[in-house]
This record gives C-alpha cells, sequence and structure tokens, in this order.
C-alpha cells in the first residue's frame, strides 16, 4: 500500500477502510515518513470529512497506537475521569477542574495538549512554572495520581504516540477546525489514559474552532457517539467563547489567575460558571452526586475549604515546583518586560470581541506557536481584561498588554483596540453555558 494512495483517496472524496487508516497512523509512527505527506492527508479529510465509521477506526488506531492505561491495577477508591476542551482564549478551566474534582473524591489523570492555532494549551500554562514536570514518566504519573487524586501532565511518547505527531503538524497547518479529526485526538488520548468517564466542553463562538452554535453540537454528537462506541460514558457542556473567558489570557497570566481562583480570592462570574457546571457534570457521571443542587454544595465545599488550593500545591510539589510556589508565585512566575494598558478611545459599552484575534495577539507577542518546534515566550499575554458588557468612559483600560518589548506592545495595543467594539448601546450577552448533553 502507498502512503500516496491514500491520500489520493481522501482528496477525491472517497471513504477509507479501516485498513487504509491503520497504514496511515502505521506512518505516522515511523519518522520515516514525511510530515508534508501527513499534512497532505489532514488537509483532505479537513476539506472532505469522515464518515462516523472511519471517525472511529482512525480514534481506535491512534488510542493503540502506544501503551493503554489500567488504573484497575492500583485499586483506587474513587472513579477514574477527565475533562477536555474544544479550545478557547483565556481557558484555564482544566488547571481548577482536576483539583477540585479531586477534592470532590475523583481520580483525574489529565492528558493535555499543547496550544492550537490561536487558542492556549493547558500543557503550556503548566510549563510556566518553573520545574513542574510536564512529561514524567508512566510510573510517577500513577503514582501522583494515586496519593494526590490528579496530575496534569503532557501526552508522553508511549501514549498515543500517533496522535501527539498528527496533533503538532495540525497545529501549524490550518487544519484544526475539523470535527472528525477534533474527536479523533481528543478521544484516542483519553481512550489510552484509561478513564471510566469523560466531560468534554465544547466551546463555540467566534473564540473557538466551532463557530456556529450548530457545528458545535456536530461536534458533541460526533464526540459522545465515537465515545459510546469505546465505552467511555461521556457527557458534554457546550460553551460561549465569543470572549477572552476570565480576565486573563496567556500562560503564566492564567496560572496567577488559577492560583487566586483556588485560594478563592477571585473567582471571574463567567469563568466560576463554567467551573462550577463541568464539575458538576463530573460528579454526576460518576455518582460522587445525584442531584445539581448536592454537586453544587460539594463544589462549593472543596473550594472554600482550601481543599482544592491544597490538591493542587500537592500535585505541583509532587511534579517536581518548589514547596511554596503557591504561597510565592510572583517569586517564581516568568514576567514581561512590558505592561502597557490598551485604554478605551470612546465612551460606550464593550458590546463585542473578535475573539480569534485576541488569541492571535498572544501569539504574535510570542506566546503560541507558528512553527511546532517554536520556543514559546511565557510571560506575555492580557491581564485585566474586561467583560463584554462592561460599561467603559473614554481613557479607561480595556486589559493590560504584557510583552516583551515596547514595539510588540505597541502593535498589540492596536490589534487589541480593533478586536474591542465599543457602541452607544448595552449588549444582548450570550448564556455562559448553553447546553448539556448526555449520551
Amino acid at each position: 500500500m502507498l502512503f500516496t494512495e491514500v491520500i489520493r483517496k481522501k482528496r477525491d472524496g472517497q471513504t477509507l477502510t479501516k485498513k487504509e487508516i491503520q497504514f496511515f497512523v502505521d506512518g505516522l509512527t515511523n519518522p520515516d515518513v514525511p510530515a508534508e505527506q501527513i499534512s497532505a492527508f489532514a488537509m483532505a479529510v479537513f476539506l472532505n470529512s469522515m464518515t462516523f465509521t472511519e471517525t472511529g477506526f482512525l480514534t481506535s488506531a491512534m488510542a493503540n497506537s502506544g501503551q493503554m492505561l489500567d488504573w484497575g491495577e492500583l485499586n483506587l477508591p474513587g472513579p477514574v475521569i477527565d475533562k477536555h476542551s474544544t479550545g478557547g482564549v483565556g481557558d484555564k478551566v482544566s488547571m481548577l477542574l482536576a483539583p477540585i474534582a479531586a477534592a470532590c473524591g475523583c481520580y483525574v489523570p489529565m492528558i493535555s495538549g499543547q496550544g492550537l492555532g490561536h487558542t492556549g494549551g493547558t500543557l503550556d500554562k503548566m510549563s510556566a512554572i518553573p520545574s513542574y514536570q510536564t512529561f514524567p514518566d508512566l510510573s510517577l504519573f500513577k503514582k501522583v495520581v494515586k496519593q494526590v487524586g490528579c496530575a496534569i501532565i503532557g501526552q508522553t511518547s508511549d501514549l498515543a504516540p500517533a496522535d501527539r505527531r498528527f496533533y503538532a503538524i495540525r497545529d501549524v497547518t490550518s487544519t484544526v477546525e475539523s470535527i472528525p479529526l477534533i474527536t479523533a485526538s481528543i478521544l484516542s488520548k483519553k481512550i489510552a489514559a484509561g478513564n471510566e468517564a469523560l466531560i468534554m466542553d465544547v466551546k463555540w463562538g467566534n473564540g473557538a474552532f466551532m463557530q456556529t452554535l450548530s457545528n458545535a453540537r456536530d461536534l458533541a454528537t460526533s464526540i459522545m457517539g465515537t465515545a459510546a462506541k469505546a465505552g467511555v460514558n461521556t457527557r458534554v457542556v457546550i460553551t460561549d467563547m465569543n470572549e477572552v473567558l476570565g480576565s486573563t489570557a496567556g500562560n503564566a497570566l492564567e496560572i496567577r489567575e488559577s492560583i487566586d481562583y483556588l485560594a478563592n480570592n477571585t473567582r471571574e462570574t463567567r469563568l466560576d460558571e463554567v467551573v462550577v457546571a463541568l464539575l458538576s457534570e463530573m460528579l454526576l457521571a460518576t455518582g460522587i452526586s445525584d442531584d445539581l443542587h448536592n454537586a453544587h454544595n460539594k463544589i462549593e465545599q472543596a473550594i472554600t475549604s482550601g481543599e482544592a488550593y491544597e490538591k493542587f500545591s500537592q500535585m505541583l510539589v509532587a511534579l517536581g515546583v518548589a514547596a511554596d510556589f503557591m504561597e510565592q508565585p510572583d517569586k517564581y512566575l516568568p514576567k514581561a518586560n512590558i505592561i502597557v494598558p490598551v485604554l478605551a478611545e470612546q465612551n460606550g459599552w464593550l458590546s463585542k470581541m473578535d475573539t480569534r484575534a485576541m488569541g492571535n495577539v498572544i501569539v504574535e507577542l510570542g506566546g503560541g506557536r507558528k512553527q511546532t518546534n517554536q520556543q514559546l515566550d511565557l510571560s506575555v499575554g492580557f491581564s485585566e481584561v474586561m467583560p463584554l458588557g462592561s460599561e467603559l468612559q473614554t481613557g479607561q483600560t480595556i486589559a493590560l498588554i504584557h510583552a516583551k518589548s515596547p514595539e510588540d506592545a505597541e502593535r498589540a495595543t492596536q490589534s487589541v483596540q480593533n478586536a474591542c467594539l465599543i457602541a452607544g448601546e448595552k449588549p444582548v450577552l450570550h448564556a455562559t453555558v448553553v447546553e448539556r448533553l448526555t449520551s
């Protein structure tokens, strides 16, 4: 079988067989197969899609391309569950969900990825914490999950290695926004990680890969259907990504906001709503709670008691971070050389945000990748981002830019002003949590 013939068949809109898809996945783990051919296949799928059956074959083949974890051997006294987001700008939910869920009795082996396109990646954010082991060996990963209740790591060479290469190539070839490829990428990692259940945060809006609710629902259906075939209990929450989530966007800045949230100092309204919605589904899916009211009470107790904060701290220390990091994060987190305000140029209401453009500003600042091997500037991004619906006066700060140089800050300032529309009337805002779907 020739790799070029598989590409040609999908390029021409034909349906691939299980054998052909397995041949492609085998090629992903073979360094002799050039990136050009893999990117050509990705573009062919992007343009012509895949059937539900093809997507299932691709998911299974990528999940089985490496080691499959079995948590049963550890005799954990609670359910093994994970959460995944389809990506957004300022989406720091994973850093919050894992320790809160662990404080509620779940075990969360979270295998995260780097940023894709204009969206930030949980792995890049965790990399902003000095000495944090983003790629521990599997024995340490299991040990931390058992002892602490959660561990957030990157996709190791042992777990779904075919997806790891495919994911990196899709990031820089504009082939991210494909429902079958997103489905297979997400679920192959989660299946390989041995999860009993999965909660999906499918985002819609101008800052998401799914820019319409219709596309978001299609992706949710694809994920739930494919997961069901693999025996993974999956629930989906569709949430809004028509503005930055939380008050920060950028790797180290989002870590700082996450610490403030877990310390119960500052819990931005929209971020808190998404976190509680997803956690509630986790507790319902695992049977830890039998109704939303009970789930909400458990979540609030985990945060306000300090248990979730302590779980996050324990996880960091177990994975190599200094013991005083949580008490003194500003001592350790990287800081940008330049911090400048973006000022409102007129009176009015912040009525619309081009969230994809905001994410691309971070990429231009060096906080996201233009090439697969790019070294990131983990300090750059935005803080104190005003939410949609804010009433502004001329000269009031819309956001603070964190940049490496005055020139970068100036370009970013202009881009943010262009991305934020100030109008004379208060806007009608989208619901933050749109729908909850169960299989």
